[in-house]
């Protein structure tokens, strides 16, 4: 009898527990590799955070702000973001500049409050203006507070 039997040519089926383990190994992979993204963000935020409150602004920091201004007006703009930064790096989350209330630069810390500071002592001379902004609303909250760095020619 077993010389009369032939082997099946197609493979057996799958079972379902096989294939219950297969789809978990696919998800555990694809958990792993959210997590170390998460870890790379979340790392980067640090440095960035600690950049921003620990750090001067720097000769780099100035020369990007120099090339925006001028890619701007060679544009033909009279302004140009110049600084970004989340809200919650200001000491009211960014409600004074939200709310455009004359005492908002009291709120800024770290490399915002410098760069304010060096536009009153460099910029304002010069004739320009900074326009300080929330410039995105997550959830309908402030988000990210823009430096807009302005050269019109006043209103008489």
């Amino acid at each position: 009898m077993a010389a009369n039997e032939k082997s099946d040519p197609r493979p057996s089926p799958i079972t379902a527990e096989e294939l219950r383990a297969k789809a978990l190994e696919l998800q555990l992979v694809e958990m792993q590799r959210d997590e170390k993204f998460r870890a790379r963000e979340a790392k980067k935020h640090a440095e960035f955070v600690d950049d921003f409150f620990r750090e001067h602004v720097g000769d780099k920091e100035r020369d990007v702000i120099r090339r925006v201004v001028m890619k701007a007006a060679a544009d033909g703009k009279f302004e140009a973001l110049v600084y970004s930064f989340p809200s919650s790096f200001c000491t009211d989350s960014g409600r004074a500049i939200n709310s455009a209330r004359p005492d908002w630069p009291e709120t800024l810390q770290g490399k915002a409050k410098q760069l304010y500071d060096l536009f009153v002592e460099v910029a304002r001379p010069q004739g320009y203006q900074l326009k300080a902004m929330v410039i995105s609303f997550p959830g309908g909250m402030p988000g990210d507070i823009g430096f807009f760095l302005c050269w019109e020619a006043p209103v008489a």
